[in-house]
């Protein structure tokens, strides 16, 4: 039986017992490469409209932001990383742990539908991941392959783990979960190779992205953790609610202050990047607090508990103080 036959089968029996009355997951889209995120609200909608696969990238936990028990149950399907975005949320109270039935799935290693067009690959059918990480299309022209490097999600290629933070019951359980998992070496990567930039060369690399920016706001509705019931850029009160992206100061203080804003409650999920449509790597913004947020105060995982508790909020006597982080240097 396949993983997504065992989610179906499960969530129909959430279903038809009454510990839910609908469930959170992703539908098929017009291709196979565009499953969207759908609550189903019945068996029939189930077995007709749900899939999942290797594009079934996007965090779900942001669409329960503010659900209350009277809302009724909804059977969330938890990927890893959106635990620790459920996780967060819970800890911020944006929903009501009661309103929610967390059913942890397995995650498929996501693959990036930009990246394979980029790469000539059109009319996809079915996907599978052969030895070797590459990665086997069945496409409207044929079987294509492509190493996996090159068809991952960011997001996916900087996975930072394989357990569950929060959950009521594990479909599958991960492999090797009773042991600690080693750190993914590429998780910071990215930030390293910022930080060996000069500050020139830095402000160059984001004038270069951030330059893009249309102002759309998917990277903001998308994050899990920028819930505010009024975001300041919506407030005409605020001096900074633009929407234009005619003034490149703007841009870079929408996604500076969205940075700062985020910063400590993060989970590093990557849906800033996934959600944006001009392919800039917002998350290197986020990664870069979340590593020094780790040298300056020890490791530290937004949404492996859900006390809200988080470096920048609490105070500790041990932690560093401002002017030992300075000379010992950020990076930054």
């Amino acid at each position: 039986m396949s993983i997504q036959d065992k989610i179906l089968a499960r969530a129909k029996e959430l279903m038809a017992d009454g510990t839910v009355t609908s469930v959170l997951g992703w539908k098929k889209g017009e291709t196979y490469t565009d499953p969207s995120p759908a609550f189903f609200t019945s068996v029939e909608e189930l077995e007709r409209d749900f899939i999942f696969n290797h594009f079934c990238g996007q965090n779900l936990s942001r669409l329960l932001n503010g659900r209350k028990a009277e809302d009724g149950k909804v059977l969330m399907l938890c990927k890893p990383c959106d635990a620790f975005s459920l996780n967060q949320m819970l800890g911020q109270h944006r929903l009501e742990r009661d309103s929610v039935y967390v059913l942890g799935i397995p995650s498929p290693t996501i693959l990036d539908a930009d990246k394979l067009r980029a790469a000539g690959i059109k009319g996809i059918r079915g996907s599978r991941f052969a030895r070797g990480g590459e990665v086997v299309l069945d496409t409207l022209y044929g079987e294509k392959r492509i190493a996996g490097k090159d068809a991952v999600l960011e997001k996916c290629l900087s996975c930072k783990t394989h357990k569950f933070p929060v959950s009521d019951e594990i479909l599958v359980k991960p492999k090797g979960e009773e042991h600690d998992e080693p750190e993914n070496p590429y998780r910071f990567a990215g930030v390293e190779e910022l930080e060996t930039m000069t500050p020139d060369e830095r402000f160059a690399f984001w004038q270069s992205h951030l330059k893009r920016c249309i102002r759309c706001n998917a990277c903001r509705n998308a994050c899990p953790v920028c819930a505010c019931v009024k975001c300041v850029f919506d407030n005409p009160g605020s001096e900074v609610a633009g929407k234009s992206n005619i003034d490149a100061f703007d841009d870079k203080l929408f996604h500076v202050i969205r940075a700062f804003h985020v910063a400590g409650r993060c989970t590093d999920c990557g849906e800033c990047s996934r959600a944006c449509p001009e392919g800039i790597p917002l998350h290197l913004l986020n990664r870069k607090f979340i590593k020094d947020i780790n040298r300056i105060y020890g490791p530290f995982q937004a949404g492996a508990s859900d006390d809200g508790v988080s470096p920048l909020t609490e105070y500790n006597t041990e932690d560093m103080e401002p002017g030992e982080a300075i000379l010992k240097g950020s990076g930054s």
